[in-house]
């Protein structure tokens, strides 16, 4: 049987733009291979400083609720082998509730709303106001249909030329995890496909960078 697989997260490299108004990470080495002492091989210990919004990452409730989940306690039945629902909006800056059509098909899935903002990765535009991203009541439809995980290929979720966001405060108030800045939307295709999104199990934090696979067992585009 032919397995197929779509990567869905930027990588992370030293000194990248990341969240506007936060730094970038740092990559730099803490023990180089000159020092090493094993016999007839070297090795590199690298240190990584960054923030948790940095590149393809997902937010746990405890991001904007105090008493909620941090990312070592995300239910892994939400990241792991979860069935794919594709929202395509390219072109779409307002996303509205009308795109999500049958509230069923949408119960317990990966909700990924594709927007094409991705193909602006590592321009000013990207980080800029005019930014694709999704009303509050579709966070709303989102938190009745009862899905697993939002993701989405923009800077935000929520608006950020406003000081609210409904559906960070929805989403992650019914305990929905929030995967933002994913990538290659367009090659997952819109029935058959899994997502494994599992970031490091880390204590005290409410977001966290990870690595986020789309996979089919039928081959891609078939």
């Amino acid at each position: 049987m032919s397995k197929a697989m779509v990567e869905l997260s930027h990588p992370i490299s030293d000194g990248m733009l990341t969240y506007p108004g936060l730094p970038g990470p740092r990559v730099t080495t803490e023990f180089p291979r000159e020092q090493s002492s094993l016999i007839d091989m070297s090795y590199d210990i690298a240190r990584v400083d960054m923030v948790g919004n940095t590149g393809t990452y997902i937010d746990a409730p405890s991001h904007f609720h105090a008493d909620g989940a941090d990312i070592a306690e995300l239910p892994l039945e939400r990241l792991f082998n979860v069935p794919i629902v594709m929202i395509r909006v390219p072109g779409t800056r307002v996303v509205g509730p009308d795109v999500l059509g049958d509230p069923a098909r949408l119960w317990g899935r990966a909700v990924l709303v594709h927007t094409g903002w991705s193909a602006q990765w590592g321009s000013p535009a990207y980080w800029g106001p005019g930014h694709p991203f999704l009303v509050g009541e579709v966070a709303d439809a989102l938190v009745a249909a009862n899905v697993a995980v939002v993701g989405i290929d923009s800077l935000d979720i929520d608006d950020t030329s406003l000081p609210t966001r409904p559906c960070h405060h929805a989403l992650l108030g019914a305990g929905i995890p929030i995967i933002e800045q994913m990538t290659n939307l367009a090659a997952v295709p819109d029935t058959g496909a899994r997502l494994v999104a599992l970031p490091a199990p880390m204590r005290g934090m409410g977001s966290f960078p990870l690595r986020a696979v789309a996979w089919t067992d039928h081959g891609l585009g078939s």
